[in-house]
């Protein structure tokens, strides 16, 4: 199961991924209003989609870390890793949608309700594992970064509804019944390949957190010539 994830995942993923953006920029139709520039919505919507549900993910696993009577290290290394994932992919997604921006609105960046809420939500994200970095103590890190987490989350919905909350320069979300049925499939197709990589990007981040994790909670070894037992000793059998 675990090579199925590291190697299986990331190959399928970026097929499929290949698939999309090629259906994208060579099978879908350009957009009535704005021409070609609109293909970038194959890279730009599935990067901001799955940024936020790693996002949520990290707010699952704080969540639950912070109600669980022994929560272990394995809640508090999927958060970080979620966090850490989120992060890049929502930073890929802002700067995606400011080289859309730029021929559709004129500038890279407006402060649009939109685009104002996610750039305070990947502040926040930063904060989060920048706090990480900081609190030494494995316990009270896992517990004030949860807190930390959840705060976060509370801008999540904030960028999403945003653009129906606030009308400004950012579109309202389409939906298939909204566009060309030829643009729904490499959309769609994208995603899945995106989604598998944010899988595997998890998958692999989440180790080496967790060996992070057990790392620093194991026993120090015993300094030479203190006459401690050492945790590579083993007693000697008569």
């Amino acid at each position: 199961m675990n090579k199925l994830i590291k190697w299986g995942l990331p190959v399928v993923g970026l097929v499929v991924l290949g698939i999309g953006w090629y259906l994208g920029l060579a099978w879908a139709p350009p957009d009535r209003e704005m021409g070609d520039v609109q293909r970038i919505m194959y890279v730009h919507v599935p990067l901001q989609w799955m940024a936020m549900l790693a996002m949520f993910l990290n707010f699952v696993m704080a969540v639950t870390h912070l109600l669980k009577s022994k929560p272990g290290w394995k809640l508090d290394s999927m958060a970080e890793s979620a966090a850490e994932v989120g992060l890049v992919l929502g930073t890929l997604g802002m700067v995606t949608g400011a080289i859309w921006g730029r021929p559709t609105w004129g500038v890279y960046w407006s402060w649009d309700p939109r685009l104002t809420s996610e750039a305070i939500m990947l502040v926040t994200y930063t904060g989060y594992l920048v706090l990480r970095r900081f609190v030494e103590d494995p316990d009270k890190r896992a517990t004030w970064s949860a807190v930390v987490a959840i705060l976060g989350a509370i801008n999540l919905p904030i960028v999403w509804f945003s653009v129906r909350w606030w009308r400004s320069l950012h579109q309202v979300q389409s939906s298939p019944k909204t566009v060309d049925p030829q643009m729904v499939l490499p959309l769609r197709v994208s995603a899945i390949g995106l989604l598998l990589l944010t899988i595997a990007w998890l998958f692999h981040r989440y180790r080496i957190a967790l060996a992070e994790r057990r790392a620093e909670v194991a026993l120090p070894e015993a300094l030479p010539g203190s006459g401690a037992p050492s945790v590579h000793d083993t007693p000697k059998v008569a």
